[in-house]
């Protein structure tokens, strides 16, 4: 056989080097800016990136999924973006496909734009719709029922049948659900206008517009609550309840840039953060600005900040600080402010630091012992609602599905010592309970936070995403030269 003949054959029969798999579980915006970002680092050599996701479209995810109109975006829009060095991408994407033309509500007297929840949804979708549309990425419409390592590399089982062989795993799950307090979901199990999770669709359809409600809860998810009652022609009262009685606030009238200085000398302690914080406030008043830009400008330093602090101080901070910190971080969107002020004048909403002391069902009315802060007695009052907005229960995540229970039990996941999601090292690789790093498992999005601080604000997730993409990136390529 001539030797030409031969090199050819024994060419044809060379198979080429298998790609690698890279599998995303959980398709929102924290798992779809991975796989977004990783397609863009990667280009010309991009690994198969494979996105479990069980909704139909990727980019949504929980919070982004919601069809009720009341629900918005609580950053202005010229402020979202899922690229980190472009913030006005959003905007102009709003803008280019008049995608708030049937809704007035949107643009605000001082130009600033609050889109509808659900369009930001459509612009990451359509970012990574040509991605989907080319193959580089692969949708898999299934949730997930087990991960296991298998040597190298890991083995996804999911719902639809499926078996998957991945080198690399991103966990980018959604927020674990609330928890009533206490007693009180077995208390109210039965009560058909007992509301646990509002996450779920059509969840506040149960209360009838003259009902009494009882709100658990006073930040973002009990504003849209409120919101979207008044949307729905709700008009009986509302109490708010949450230990402290502090109510989500809103925007600042007029943009400031951040303000003070957070990282040039570090503090170590929750107290020592808490008064520099104060004494920035008192600074920036003098200066005509309001606190709004002091805490942008923590939240902006917010990962040098948190790492500088000693797990115990972090764990003081989340224990007695983080109700503060949350109501003047997280601000709600004009309308949806507007939506609570209007039903405060009307001595429709009251907002009340108490807990519930104990409840009870008498037919359908729901009757609840609360107990104020700093007040001996408690008070019994009836309601014909009850809705639970306490929030993520971020300290029980690894109960929430069965396969991180099962990757938990064999010393791959563990909890973060501040309760505030997953444990993983400062390249967000997973960690188990003994501190053993797992560089092919990762953490993307605010499951990290307990590690990296402020991961919670849509533009510190973009950022984690492309974080996170450039790790995997990176472990690819090392892969890749061996």
């Amino acid at each position: 056989m001539p030797a030409d003949m031969q090199s050819k054959i024994q060419s044809s029969t060379q198979q080429k080097p298998r790609r690698p798999v890279v599998a995303i579980i959980g398709g929102g915006v924290s798992g779809g800016g991975v796989a977004y970002h990783l397609v863009k680092l990667t280009d010309g050599d991009a690994p198969e990136i494979k996105v479990f996701e069980p909704r139909p479209m990727l980019g949504r995810g929980l919070a982004y999924d919601t069809a009720d109109p009341a629900h918005r975006i609580n950053v202005p829009a010229a402020k979202m973006s899922l690229q980190p060095d472009d913030a006005e991408e959003f905007q102009r994407w709003v803008e280019a496909n008049h995608a708030v033309r049937d809704d007035p509500e949107a643009r605000r007297e001082n130009g600033q734009l609050f889109p509808r929840r659900r369009v930001f949804g459509d612009y990451v979708g359509s970012l990574l719709q040509p991605f989907l549309k080319s193959g580089a990425i692969a949708h898999r419409r299934a949730t997930v029922t087990a991960l296991r390592h298998n040597g190298d590399g890991w083995t996804i089982l999911d719902d639809k049948g499926g078996r998957t062989e991945a080198d690399i795993v991103a966990i980018a799950t959604s927020h674990p659900p609330p928890v009533a307090p206490g007693r009180l979901a077995a208390i109210l199990g039965d009560h058909p206008r007992f509301v646990a999770d509002t996450t779920k669709p059509g969840a506040l359809e149960v209360v009838r517009p003259g009902d009494r409600v009882l709100v658990i809860g006073n930040g973002l998810t009990a504003a849209d609550v409120i919101a979207s009652l008044a949307r729905n022609g709700h008009e009986g009262p509302i109490v708010a309840i949450s230990r402290r009685g502090l109510r989500s606030r809103g925007h600042a009238a007029i943009a400031q840039e951040p303000f003070g200085d957070f990282v040039a000398e570090l503090s170590f302690s929750a107290v020592a953060l808490l008064r520099k914080v104060k004494l920035t406030i008192r600074q920036a008043a003098e200066q005509g600005m309001t606190w709004h830009a002091v805490i942008d400008q923590v939240r902006t330093q917010g990962h040098d900040l948190w790492r500088a602090l000693p797990v115990a101080e972090r764990q003081r901070i989340v224990r007695h600080l983080r109700p503060f910190w949350d109501v003047h971080r997280f601000r709600i969107a004009p309308q949806v402010e507007a939506a609570l002020d209007t039903a405060i004048d009307a001595g429709r909403l009251e907002i009340l630091a108490a807990s519930v002391a104990g409840a009870e069902i008498d037919g359908e009315t729901i009757r609840v012992s609360l107990q104020p802060r700093r007040a001996r007695e408690s008070r019994t009052q009836e309601f014909d609602a009850v809705i639970v907005t306490t929030g993520p229960a971020h300290g029980g995540i690894l109960q929430t599905q069965p396969w991180l229970s099962e990757l938990e039990r064999e010393g791959y996941l563990a909890l973060d010592p501040s309760g505030l999601g997953l444990a993983c090292s400062e390249h967000s690789e997973a960690m188990g309970p003994d501190g053993r790093v797992t560089p092919s498992l990762l953490i993307s999005g605010p499951l990290a936070r307990g590690t990296f601080g402020e991961l919670m604000g849509l533009p510190q997730i973009s950022e984690h995403a492309l974080f996170v993409a450039r790790e995997i990136a990176e472990k690819l390529k090392t892969a890749a030269a061996r």
